[in-house]
C-alpha cells in the first residue's frame, strides 16, 4: 500500500521583512522586486524632513524609515508514507523580497554638493536594503537544506511537527540576524557617512 500526501503550511512574513514541490533537490525559488517613493526638498535639512515623512511604515519597528524590505518565505513540502513510516519526498522553499527605496525629484536641479550627500546617502540606503534581502536568501536556503535533510519518524505527524519546528526556530533565528544588522548600522550610521563622503570627495 502507497499513499502520497502533500501539507501545506504557511512560514510567514517578515517587514524591515511550510507551504514546500519537487524536485527534492531543488534551490529555493527566491523573487526580489522594487518599488520607490518620491521626496522633495532643496536642502539637506528638506531631504531629512521628507524621509521622515514619507518613508515606508514598518510593522517591525512602528515607524518611517528611508527604506525598506518586505520578507516572505513560503513553500511546499511533500510528505511520504509508505509501510508506516515517513518521510519527506520533496521540500521547495519560495522567498519573495521587495525593497523600496527613495526617490528624489530635484536630484537633477541640485547643486553639486547637495547632489553629492544625496548620492551617498541614497546608495547607503540601497545597500543597506540589498543586505536585508542577502540575509532572507541565505536562509531560505539554510531552511530548504535542513528540512530535506530532517530524519524519518514513525508518522507523518511527527514528522510534520518536525518541519513546523525546524520552519520557525530558522524563522526565528533570520529575525535576530536581521536585527542584529540594523543595529550594527544604526550604530555606524555617521561614521560611515563620513567616510563614505570623504571617499567620493577624493573620488570626484
Amino acid at each position: 500500500m502507497f499513499s502520497m500526501r502533500a501539507v501545506r503550511r504557511s512560514i510567514g512574513t517578515v517587514l524591515l521583512a511550510g507551504v514546500f514541490a519537487s524536485p527534492a533537490s531543488a534551490a529555493p525559488i527566491i523573487t526580489k522586486t522594487y518599488s520607490y517613493f518620491q521626496i522633495g526638498g532643496k536642502t539637506a535639512e528638506d531631504l531629512d524632513k521628507e524621509l521622515e515623512k514619507r518613508g515606508p511604515l514598518t510593522r517591525t519597528t512602528g515607524h518611517r524609515h528611508p527604506g525598506a524590505t518586505e520578507i516572505k518565505f513560503g513553500g511546499e513540502v511533500t510528505y511520504v508514507e509508505r509501510a508506516n513510516r515517513c518521510t519527506v519526498g520533496a521540500a521547495r522553499v519560495t522567498l519573495r523580497t521587495h525593497i523600496v527605496l527613495p526617490r528624489w525629484i530635484n536630484r537633477r536641479r541640485a547643486d553639486a554638493d547637495l547632489g553629492m550627500i544625496w548620492d551617498t546617502l541614497s546608495a547607503d540606503i540601497k545597500r543597506h536594503e540589498e543586505r536585508h534581502a542577502e540575509i532572507a536568501r541565505t536562509h531560505a536556503r539554510i531552511l530548504e537544506r535542513q528540512l530535506l535533510d530532517l530524519s524519518t519518524p514513525s508518522s507523518c505527524d511527527s514528522l510534520e511537527k518536525k518541519v513546523a519546528d525546524a520552519t520557525r526556530d530558522l524563522l526565528e533565528a533570520h529575525d535576530r540576524e536581521q536585527m542584529r544588522f540594523d543595529q550594527v548600522e544604526s550604530k555606524n550610521f555617521d561614521e560611515r557617512m563620513t567616510r563614505l563622503l570623504k571617499y567620493r570627495m577624493k573620488r570626484d
